[in-house]
C-alpha cells in the first residue's frame, strides 16, 4: 500500500486503538499479558490509570486479542452509563445498560426484569476441549461511571452491585474486569471483596517509559513504507518529557519526565504523519522539529475539524463550536453525552454530530437502539471549551507590549492567530504590528519592517486604514532609529494620508523633522495639536525613547 493512501493511519490520535488494529498496538505487551493473566485468575480485577493513559487501548488491542477463544468465553466490553439507556419504569439503568452491552441484538422486553445472573445461565455453557467449562470474562470499561453517577440513582446503584456480586458467587466460572480512572478508585474499594468474592486484584496501567514510547513509534511503521530516524523519534519523546513550570512571581523552572503520556504521543504522531508532504518516506528529525507541538496540533486539530464540517453543512464555523461548547460539556468542566433525535441532536441536524464522529471528535455508542454522543477524549475538553477569542488575546499582547513584557506579547500574538478563524487575515495583520514592536525592542530592525510591510498590506486590503496609518508610523520610526530622515518622513507622511488626524502619527513627524535640522517645521505641527498634547509631544521630542 502506497504512504500516500490515505488509508494508510499507523497512529489514532485522540481515539482508542480497536482489536483489529491490535497489529498496530506496541509498547504495552508486558501489561496485556498481566492483565490478561490476572483477569483469568481472579473473580474481580481492577485495572486503573489516569485520564489518557491507554486503559481502553489496552483492553481492546492488547488484552482481548491474547485470550484464546476456544479456552475462555469473552463477552463484549461493557459501558454502563445509565443516563445513555432512559430506563422505563421499574427498570434498573445499571442492569439494562449491562445486559444491553452483552447482547445488543436483544430488545428491551426481553431484557426487561433479567438479572445478571438470569442472563447468565440463559447463555449455553462453553467448555473447554476436556469438556470442562470455561471462564467468562466480562469487562467494564469506564466503570467509573458506576460507582461516580447521580445521588437521584443511588438504590439502583447498590441493587446493581448486588446482583454482580451475586452473579460472581453463582457463577465460580465468572471473571470481571473494571477498568476505570484511578481518581475514582477510592469509591470502588468497598466492594471490591463483595464482588471478587475474596478473589480481587488490581493493576495500575502507568504512562509510558521512554523505551516503551520508542516502541509505541517505531512499531507500526514497517507496513507503511515510511521509516522514521531514531534522533526523529527521540526528539518527540524528549520534548513531550519536557515540562515548564511558571511560579507565582513568574518565574519558569523546566523538569524532565521519566515517562511520556500515552495519548499525548499519538496526537503529535497522528498530526505529524497527516502533516508530512506525501513524498517523504524518511521522518527526520528536521521533520519532527517542525510540526511536533503537542498543545498546538490538538487545538489546531479541533479548529480545523469543526471548521471543515461547519462548511460542508452551511454553518458559521462559531455557531458550531458554540453548540460543541454547550452540548459535551457539563456545567462541572466534564465531558457530557447527548442523544440522538429523530432529526436533531440538541438542537443541531443529525448529519453533523456523525460527521464529527467519523472525523474522531466524538464517539457514538448505542443503548436500546438510540445512538448517544460524547467527546471521544477528556483532552478534548481544553480545546472545546477555550473561550478566548483573537480579540482578547489581542488586547493582553497589547497590554504587554505597553508594559514592555516582549516575551509575553509575541505569545498572546501567536495565540491570537492560532484561534482566528480561517479568512480572518486581520488578526494576522494586527499581530504582525505586534511582533513589529517585539522586533524592534530586540534590535532586529530588519524583521521589524518586514512585519511592519506585511500588516500594512493587509489592513489595506480590508480598508482598515487607522491600522495602515499606524504601522507606517512605526516603520517610519524604524528608519529614524537608523538615522534615515529622509524614508522616516516618508513613512510617516503616507501614514497621515490615510489618518490626516493621527495624533501619533504628527508627533512621530515632528520627531523626524527635529532630526532632519527643520524644527520650525516640527513646531509647527505642534501647534496644531490639542492643547492637552502638547506637553505630551515636548517631552516625546525630548526624551523619543
Amino acid at each position: 500500500m502506497p504512504v500516500t493512501d490515505p488509508q494508510v493511519q499507523p497512529y489514532v490520535g485522540l481515539r482508542p486503538y480497536r482489536r483489529e488494529e491490535s497489529a498496530l498496538f506496541h509498547g504495552r505487551g508486558r501489561e496485556a499479558r498481566e492483565v490478561a493473566t490476572l483477569w483469568q485468575a481472579a473473580g474481580l480485577t481492577v485495572l486503573y490509570g489516569a485520564s489518557g493513559v491507554g486503559k481502553t487501548s489496552l483492553l481492546h488491542a492488547g488484552v482481548l486479542p491474547l485470550l484464546e477463544p476456544d479456552r475462555t468465553d469473552v463477552l463484549p466490553v461493557a459501558r454502563i452509563a445509565p443516563r445513555m439507556n432512559r430506563p422505563k419504569a421499574g427498570e434498573n439503568p445499571y442492569v439494562m445498560a449491562l445486559l444491553s452491552s452483552w447482547a445488543p441484538d436483544l430488545d428491551r422486553e426481553r431484557l426487561a426484569g433479567m438479572t445478571i445472573s438470569d442472563f447468565l445461565n440463559d447463555r449455553p455453557e462453553r467448555t473447554d476441549m476436556y469438556g470442562d467449562p470455561v471462564p467468562i470474562l466480562a469487562a467494564i470499561d469506564q466503570a467509573e461511571e458506576i460507582f461516580h453517577g447521580s445521588p437521584v440513582l443511588e438504590k439502583e446503584r447498590k441493587a446493581f452491585l448486588d446482583q454482580l456480586a451475586k452473579a460472581v458467587a453463582k457463577h465460580p466460572g465468572l471473571h470481571v474486569l473494571l477498568a476505570l480512572r484511578e481518581e475514582y478508585l477510592f469509591l470502588v474499594l468497598p466492594h471490591e471483596r463483595r464482588i471478587g468474592q475474596g478473589s480481587r486484584t488490581r493493576f495500575h496501567l502507568e504512562p509510558l517509559t521512554p523505551e516503551q514510547a520508542m516502541e509505541v513509534v517505531h512499531g507500526p511503521l514497517p507496513q507503511t513504507g515510511r521509516t522514521i530516524t531514531q534522533a526523529a523519534a527521540e526528539l518527540l519523546i524528549d520534548d513531550l518529557r519536557t515540562v515548564v513550570f511558571v511560579n507565582e512571581a513568574g518565574e519558569t523552572s523546566t523538569i524532565r519526565l521519566d515517562t511520556v503520556e500515552p495519548i499525548q504521543l499519538q496526537v503529535v504522531c497522528s498530526a505529524l504523519w497527516e502533516a508530512l508532504p506525501p513524498e517523504v518516506t524518511e521522518i527526520t528529525e528536521e521533520h519532527a522539529r517542525l510540526y511536533a507541538r503537542v498543545e498546538e496540533f490538538l487545538f489546531a486539530y479541533y479548529k480545523r475539524t469543526v471548521a471543515e464540517v461547519a462548511a460542508e453543512h452551511g454553518l458559521p464555523a462559531s455557531k458550531l463550536r458554540l453548540w460543541m461548547r454547550n452540548a459535551f460539556i457539563t456545567e462541572h468542566g466534564t465531558r457530557n453525552a447527548v442523544y440522538e433525535g429523530l432529526t436533531e441532536t440538541k438542537g443541531m441536524p443529525n448529519a453533523v454530530p456523525r460527521a464529527l464522529e467519523e472525523r474522531h471528535l466524538l464517539r457514538a455508542e448505542h443503548r436500546l437502539g438510540i445512538r448517544w454522543y460524547e467527546l471521544t477524549h477528556d483532552r478534548l475538553i481544553a480545546p472545546v471549551t477555550r473561550s478566548h477569542s483573537p480579540e482578547s488575546y489581542l488586547k493582553e499582547a497589547r497590554q504587554a507590549v505597553e508594559e514592555h513584557d516582549w516575551d509575553r506579547a509575541e505569545r498572546l500574538a501567536d495565540a491570537a492567530e492560532r484561534a482566528a478563524d480561517v479568512g480572518e487575515a486581520w488578526v494576522r495583520a494586527e499581530a504582525a504590528e505586534i511582533y513589529a514592536w517585539v522586533a524592534h525592542a530586540r534590535g532586529d530592525i530588519p524583521s521589524a519592517r518586514r512585519h511592519c510591510e506585511e500588516a500594512a498590506g493587509i489592513f489595506s486590503e480590508y480598508q482598515r486604514f487607522d491600522g495602515v496609518a499606524r504601522v507606517l508610523t512605526k516603520e517610519g520610526l524604524l528608519w529614524l532609529d537608523q538615522n534615515d530622515s529622509v524614508q522616516a518622513i516618508q513613512r510617516i507622511k503616507t501614514a497621515l494620508d490615510y489618518a490626516p488626524n493621527d495624533v501619533s502619527a504628527q508627533i512621530a513627524l515632528a520627531r523626524a523633522l527635529k532630526r532632519s535640522s527643520t524644527p520650525k517645521a516640527a513646531e509647527t505641527i505642534l501647534a496644531g495639536l490639542p492643547s492637552g498634547l502638547v506637553q505630551e509631544a515636548l517631552r516625546t521630542l525630548r526624551d523619543p525613547d
